[in-house]
């Protein structure tokens, strides 16, 4: 429940404190006195948007403290423990800053906190309705949110799990899509790596295959001046037309040997001579085998001529030389190989994007079974709520739909959709809210609904901005009578212009503005029985004319409403 709210330097308000207890309080005041500036504060310390146009003018900062009183065993009370947040047995204190430079600041028991954690607990003390918040039932998208938001906890695993179910499979889906969007170009390119493997693995590369080449062509490209020269030198030194070297070398040594027993100088020579005789006789030999070696060849030119053209086209394709040539070869086979391996990959994909899809399939069936059976029980509770409404002939569907489409994709929301449809009226067929709702039957509709999620959520304190809307006379009085009987379970605080509202209240706030020293301010004050009847008298004055007719008829609105209280509370 809510014991004070702080506000200090919001719009008009320069520094203002407000008071509440149990039951049903009422918030009423001449148009523009500031009635929305509380309820602005309120959303301020729930956690809502931090506008810095709310900050006074002339002041650099603003702030709203709300002190709530929890009942033990609460879920706020579960929170705080879970958060750590010690309320040392005291009330709970939310509390906002904002500044002009753009700064937020939240705190909960004097712990600062993000504005999640703010929100997360706000939203288990306080729920706040505002007053263009009924457009939401005019979207359908909204209405199976509202649905589900009824269900029990089994219902909110239900959701959880389809939720994580779709997570999963579009996260699989994904995935096996692009892999399957790229297939087409992983095939190209496979097929390209292919061409050139085979064509590097025909070519058999050896590294310095190609310097040895060269020189071989190098070799067949001067064949007759190669074998000229050693033609030329085989004759002069062994077998030719002239007389060889060879042939006189040999009797220059037995020469000098018949000098040998004239002593070593002889003898020498004629061994040194004897020896270059045996090594050029060994020339001889080698030269007579590289004429033999060294003929020209045309067809081992042209083959040589062939396989350097294969090398250097290689090498424009693929490196500057046989071994980078090489090297890419490996680099194209491990990706080649790599390629080949997301085939498997693909199937794999498939094979658990099936199975996830057959898991969310089978969620969201479970899922649509529950919901259907919930709409019966809320379709139920929404016609109680709407008879204590004055709106009793009304009968109110949640009509379910077929998504279009052979297999929808999945979403975290499930397969359904739904939309609620109304006929206000007997024999009136069901038709869509935006189609046939008043202002006044959507204001009902929404605090029928906003009933319902007080009595399930059990939040202490609801906020009513102007749910009046639309309504006057019999309506009227049905919805402030709606109203007191949900501030028996709960604290109630509504903004309103009905005087049949203000009259059931049991605190009444008075919001009025004031001008002091050139400045104007925004005050709340509550009333006394006396100014009650003055201020129901005002908000009657248009219908139920002035004067002390408007007194009277205020005075039999409050004993009225005395009366309807004592009969409730019997």
């Amino acid at each position: 429940m809510l014991q004070t709210l702080t506000i200090r330097n919001i719009a008009l308000i320069e520094g203002l404190t407000i008071e509440f207890g149990r039951g049903l309080h009422t918030l009423t005041g001449e148009t523009g006195a500031g009635k929305s500036i509380i309820v602005d504060a309120v959303n301020l310390v729930l956690g809502g948007r931090a506008d810095r146009d709310l900050i006074r003018t002339g002041t650099e900062r603003a702030s709203v403290e709300a002190v709530f009183d929890l009942d033990a065993g609460s879920r706020a009370e579960a929170w705080l423990r879970a958060q750590e947040i010690d309320p040392e047995d005291g009330p709970v204190i939310l509390y906002r800053e904002i500044t002009a430079a753009g700064r937020s600041i939240s705190r909960i028991c004097g712990v600062a906190v993000p504005l999640s954690q703010l929100r997360e607990m706000a939203a288990l003390l306080m729920d706040v309705h505002g007053q263009h918040e009924n457009t939401f039932l005019l979207d359908p998208k909204y209405h199976l949110q509202t649905l589900d938001g009824a269900g029990d906890e089994a219902h909110r695993r239900l959701l959880a799990e389809t939720a994580g179910a779709c997570e999963a499979f579009l996260t699989c889906h994904h995935r096996y899509a692009k892999l399957v969007r790229e297939n087409e170009q992983r095939r190209r390119r496979l097929e390209e790596l292919k061409r050139s493997l085979d064509e590097m693995e025909k070519a058999k590369l050896k590294p310095g295959e190609e310097e040895k080449l060269k020189e071989e062509r190098e070799k067949s490209r001067h064949a007759g001046k190669i074998t000229g020269a050693l033609r030329e030198a085989y004759s002069l030194l062994a077998d030719g037309d002239l007389e060889p070297a060879l042939s006189k070398i040999k009797p220059a040594a037995d020469a000098l040997d018949a000098l040998a027993d004239f002593g070593e100088p002889y003898r020498g020579l004629a061994a040194r001579i004897r020896s270059s005789y045996y090594e050029l006789e060994e020339v001889g030999y080698e030269i007579a085998a590289l004429l033999g070696a060294d003929a020209f060849d045309p067809l081992r030119a042209e083959a040589v001529e062939n396989r350097l053209e294969l090398i250097a086209r290689l090498e424009r394709k693929y490196g500057a030389d046989i071994p980078a040539v090489l090297a890419a070869r490996d680099a194209m086979q491990a990706e080649y190989d790599e390629l080949t391996a997301a085939d498997s990959e693909i199937e794999a994909l498939a094979a658990e994007d099936r199975q996830l899809l057959q898991r969310y399939r089978s969620c969201a069936k479970a899922l649509s079974a529950a919901r259907r059976q919930l709409a019966e029980a809320f379709e139920q509770g929404m016609e109680r709520q709407l008879k204590d409404l004055g709106m009793g002939s009304t009968v109110f569907r949640a009509s379910f739909a077929e998504r279009e489409g052979k297999a929808p994709m999945p979403r975290p929301t499930g397969d359904d959709e739904m939309e609620f449809l109304i006929s206000p009226n007997p024999g009136e067929p069901l038709k869509p809210l935006s189609r046939i709702a008043s202002g006044g039957e959507l204001s009902r509709l929404m605090l029928a609904l906003k009933n319902m999620e007080a009595a399930r959520d059990g939040v202490d304190c609801m906020v009513f901005d102007e749910i009046d809307t639309g309504i006057s006379g019999r309506v009227a009085q049905a919805v402030a009578e709606k109203m007191a009987a949900i501030s028996r379970e709960r604290q109630v605080l509504c903004v309103t212009h009905l005087p049949q509202l203000a009259a059931m209240a049991d605190i009444q706030l008075l919001v009025e503005k004031t001008v002091a020293e050139g400045r104007t301010g925004t005050h709340v004050r509550r009333l006394t029985d006396a100014e009650r009847v003055a201020e129901v008298a005002r908000m009657l004055g248009g219908a139920a004319g002035s004067g002390d007719s408007a007194m009277a008829h205020a005075a039999r609105l409050l004993q009225a409403a005395d009366e309807i209280k004592k009969q409730a509370d019997a």
